[in-house]
């Protein structure tokens, strides 16, 4: 059945293809921080896999918002993993060894990434496209984005504050 919703077929056809490169890369995310979950270790493993288990549960809801508006479109979601994988433009170190404070910058990076990248389809939604359910729908993503960011960065902030306390001089390695 046609969908009918005052987008014409090539601007639903390349949001639609939009929305599924932004489920491929939320799909790393989620992997990632799912992965992270599993490996985190240290004094902080308990908070952290709480943490990390609270962000894959709500990473899964924004993959379930893209695909659906996707849907929504007529446009169909990917789902995929193999599919997922190859179109995701973003990739994270694995967590199995990897240090706590490496995990957080990690998922700090991946979600800034998908920030810049939001809006800039953002505004090919609103612009180009003319399409302000997808804007709408992407700007509000982007808000949940930027307060995980956030608490990301502030997490790293405290940790480096730390550090400074114990080397006020700063002559750690590359602060000289």
């Amino acid at each position: 059945m046609k969908t009918m919703i005052g987008l014409n077929d090539q601007a639903r056809l390349e949001v639609g293809q939009l929305l599924n490169q932004l489920l491929a890369d939320e799909s790393v995310l989620y992997a990632t921080v799912r992965d992270y979950h599993w490996n985190v270790t240290g004094p902080d493993f308990p908070s952290l896999h709480l943490q990390f288990k609270e962000q894959y549960e709500e990473s899964a809801d924004w993959i379930d918002q893209v695909a659906e508006r996707a849907r929504a479109i007529g446009a169909g979601a990917r789902g995929n993993w193999n599919d997922l994988a190859r179109a995701a433009r973003l990739s994270a170190n694995p967590g199995l060894g990897l240090s706590a404070a490496s995990m957080l910058a990690e998922l700090l990076d991946l979600h800034e990434e998908i920030i810049l990248q939001l809006r800039v389809d953002i505004e090919a939604c609103t612009n180009r496209y003319l399409d302000a359910g997808t804007a709408d729908c992407l700007t509000g993503l982007m808000a949940r984005h930027e307060k995980t960011a956030w608490m990301l960065r502030s997490q790293l902030e405290t940790e480096e504050e730390e550090s400074n306390q114990h080397d006020p001089v700063g002559h750690r390695a590359g602060k000289q």
